[in-house]
């Protein structure tokens, strides 16, 4: 595998912990390369901070270093589009935040531009390429709590105060930020065999959801119901119930323990999850694999299983009537 050379466009807190991931991998196929914030004086503070080779005043540089194999998008969700867009005209390979764009005909419209220009382009919800998926698999494939009928999931920060989820421009909002988290943890275990979905949401004066309520049932008569907040913290615990028993998976956005109880509330199992880094690195690790294999879109998170949540955010949010103010 050769070198993979990594540069971040972002400068914020989702920035400094792939900044953090790339340097504490320790390997020396992954460089963590070049930075670029709208200000030179920011970029080089964080490239002082990460020890990052590259500082860039613009985020066109650093799409234009011939050198950086990948780039790894950490802006507001309204920029997602237009930086990923310009990465694959510049035939750059493209790791982007979740929301992977703000609505599936951007998605759509990125993925086969991608394609056109043959470059890798994925989307980096973590949980995705954690191995806590296939832990949490693995149990109900065992049948240790019986046929498994229902979920319950959750997951709030206390975050009315960021001025990028309180903004309409920014493309703000619970459903984007937290519930993403709550959707992809039920598809991940009932898959896509979707019959319905009802969702409400409490909105702020400026037209963003705030708190949000969403069920979910499948067409062989499961569902889960989750819960997402912007306004509160919650203990951001995911549950699947079966016929034998349930498992408590502690922090949905990153597995902190996977317990499994009997019919009797009884704890009968706990699976070990692995040492990480920060959790980032399964989604570098892929990319890096998928870049050296010549593939356009990692096994973990597949183009269509991208299009098919973002669809699911566009149902949720023409159920309130929430559009942005830049959406057509």
């Amino acid at each position: 595998m050769k070198q993979m050379k990594v540069g971040i466009v972002g400068t914020g807190l989702i920035a400094s912990l792939m900044a953090k991931t790339l340097n504490g991998l320790n390997d020396e196929n992954i460089k963590n390369y070049a930075v670029a914030s709208r200000t030179l004086t920011k970029a080089r503070a964080f490239a002082d901070e990460y020890k990052i080779e590259k500082a860039y005043g613009s985020y066109m540089e650093l799409i234009q270093d011939d050198d950086i194999d990948l780039v790894y998008i950490a802006v507001p969700h309204n920029d997602h589009y237009r930086i990923a867009k310009l990465c694959i005209e510049n035939k750059k390979n493209v790791l982007c935040e979740k929301p992977f764009t703000v609505n599936a005909e951007e998605t759509k419209d990125l993925l086969a531009l991608a394609k056109e220009n043959n470059v890798l382009i994925t989307e980096a919800i973590w949980t995705r390429y954690m191995p806590s998926r296939k832990l949490i698999n693995d149990v109900i494939a065992s049948g240790i709590i019986g046929q498994v009928h229902s979920i319950q999931a959750n997951l709030g920060y206390p975050l009315k105060d960021v001025k990028r989820m309180i903004s309409p421009e920014l493309a703000g909002g619970a459903l984007l930020d937290v519930g993403v988290y709550t959707v992809n943890f039920a598809l991940m275990v009932f898959g896509n065999d979707i019959k319905d979905i009802f969702a409400k949401a409490v909105m702020s004066d400026k037209g963003i959801d705030l708190t949000d309520s969403i069920t979910i049932t499948w067409n062989d008569g499961k569902m889960a119901v989750l819960h997402a907040s912007m306004m509160t913290p919650t203990d951001r615990c995911g549950f699947i119930y079966g016929e034998k028993g349930y498992i408590c998976v502690t922090n949905i956005n990153n597995p902190e323990a996977i317990k499994i109880y009997d019919v009797e509330h009884n704890l009968i199992k706990e699976v070990e999850i692995p040492k990480q880094v920060t959790g980032y690195e399964y989604e570098v690790l892929a990319c890096a694999k998928a870049i050296d294999k010549n593939e356009l879109e990692c096994e973990a998170m597949p183009h269509k299983e991208t299009i098919f949540v973002m669809e699911i955010l566009d149902k949720i949010r023409n159920q309130w009537n929430m559009k942005y103010p830049f959406e057509k």
